[in-house]
């Protein structure tokens, strides 16, 4: 399995795939043809959202030239038949949105087992759908209620892809607030405490294959109270490092 773990694979909101640090030629390397795709929500009950943001993600791929034989979408109607999709499979891609409810979905489907049965194929993340590639996903608060909610859960198990917890999105989000409270200093930074979180803008992307972690793009690191830069756009690091 090769897994690429983005904050977004488009250009800003414009559904564009974005090349930035070497994506798109390191997606081509590693997908094998013909491209069998399945596309899961991060909402599985909304048919309307998880139709929309599936046949944008099939267009805007299709826009640079990726060619499908086939591309499901999975959501909760389609659940009887996941096991099956899986395993057709080459393409995995994890829809971005709210991290609780996709994480919910993908326990309810046993996703992670199917996962560990030797899927070989490639998974995309997508904001949402990275951060719950985790082995313990941080969830941070990104709704109204859920910062000041007591029994709101903020690590979760995840599928195990990886021990990198991502936060997404960062210009767009770092001046963002949620119950009044700024989602970097006031809630990421304390949580921070004795864990490490990894702050991706969009165009920055893990690659996992062959049993290493590469860090494609400029990023951040928010671990113990502090958060600092430690790459910068066009840079690439292997992990793990100091």
């Amino acid at each position: 399995m090769k897994y690429f773990l983005t904050s977004s694979p488009s250009v800003a909101m414009d559904g564009a795939i974005n090349p930035a640090n070497g994506f798109l030629d390191n997606l081509r390397r590693a997908l094998e043809l013909p491209i069998r795709a399945v596309f899961v929500t991060t909402h599985p009950d909304d048919v309307a959202f998880s139709e929309h943001c599936s046949v944008c993600m099939k267009q805007a791929f299709e826009e640079v030239g990726f060619v499908f034989e086939s591309y499901d979408l999975l959501d909760r109607r389609m659940a009887p038949q996941v096991e099956k999709l899986i395993e057709e499979s080459n393409f995995l891609i994890l829809g971005g949105g709210h991290v609780p409810t996709q994480n919910a979905f993908l326990h309810d489907v046993e996703m992670a087992q199917l996962l560990k049965k030797g899927y070989d194929g490639v998974v995309l993340g997508i904001s949402a759908g990275s951060m719950n590639c985790a082995r313990i996903v941080y969830a941070q608060p990104e709704e109204p209620g859920e910062a000041i909610d007591e029994n709101y859960e903020r690590f979760l198990p995840g599928l195990g892809l990886t021990e990198v917890q991502i936060l997404p999105h960062y210009y767009l989000c770092k001046d963002m607030l949620v119950d009044g409270f700024k989602v970097y200093e006031d809630i990421a930074i304390p949580d921070s405490r004795l864990r490490r979180f990894y702050v991706f803008p969009d165009g920055t992307y893990l690659l996992g294959e062959g049993g290493h972690e590469t860090i494609y793009g400029e990023f951040y690191l928010i671990e113990n109270g502090v958060m600092r830069q430690v790459a910068g756009d066009g840079q690439k690091m292997r992990l793990p490092f100091v």
